[in-house]
């Protein structure tokens, strides 16, 4: 579905990523674990147009994506729930939701029912229901984590990146968090996660990638990874 060979990025003269190469079949759950400034954020901003690689190849579904702008990586039916939910603030909910369907108003996607998916998101974050009318930036930071990844799922995407998204929650809405990361890999959404909470990642997904400054140091299904040795003590600490 998604497949990434021999990666490198960065900004400006500063290369961030040094020869990277995951993939993600259909219907997986792959994370992508690492400390701080290894290279998370800047690989999914890679793979959704947001920087353009200087080196290697991003295939979705065999179609070649490197060097695409994010909206025509969007069109293709790559979604990314990026770092920090940046949405809409001086729009309502339901409007942001909208905006996610966008390529599908617009024919570039195909269409199906937008109002019934609005629905869909609404059930399965029944606060946004409540706040639909609400204007974007005034919901908490749980509320907006919560329309980010709706309104990238409106997109009906083959791919969903979801870059840190309990950043910044309270360890209830975290656990609703991947409650809903749950239910979607029950769906077969095809998903990479970057998540600073390893373990957590780890337990809900099918297959990992450790990131060290920017290189891959080991990958294999993520029950193996939460028992090496060396990944637990890097990264599955008792603050995890």
């Amino acid at each position: 579905m998604l497949e990434v060979t021999n990666l490198s990025a960065g900004y400006g003269k500063v290369e961030v990523l040094h020869g990277l190469s995951i993939r993600i079949k259909p219907g997986q759950l792959v994370t992508l674990i690492g400390s701080n400034g290894a290279g998370k954020t800047t690989t999914l901003r890679a793979l959704s147009g947001m920087i353009q690689p200087t080196a290697g190849s991003i295939k979705l579904r065999d179609t070649e994506i490197a060097g695409l702008n994010t909206h025509q990586v969007t069109k293709l039916g790559l979604a990314h729930s990026p770092e920090g939910r940046r949405v809409f603030s001086t729009l309502s909910v339901r409007d942001n939701l909208e905006l996610g369907a966008f390529p599908r108003l617009t024919g570039a996607r195909p269409k199906g029912d937008v109002q019934a998916d609005i629905k869909r998101m609404f059930d399965m974050f029944p606060r946004l229901g409540e706040r639909r009318d609400q204007l974007a930036g005034t919901l908490s930071g749980g509320e907006q984590q919560m329309l980010a990844m709706g309104r990238a799922l409106m997109l009906n995407p083959d791919v969903l990146l979801l870059d840190e998204p309990s950043m910044g929650l309270a360890p209830k809405l975290v656990e609703d968090v991947f409650k809903t990361i749950r239910t979607l890999k029950q769906a077969k959404t095809t998903m990479l996660l970057v998540e600073q909470f390893a373990a957590a990642a780890l337990d809900v997904a099918d297959y990992g990638y450790v990131l060290e400054n920017g290189r891959l140091s080991t990958e294999g299904e993520a029950s193996k990874l939460r028992d090496d040795p060396a990944v637990k003590a890097a990264y599955l600490g008792q603050a995890h």
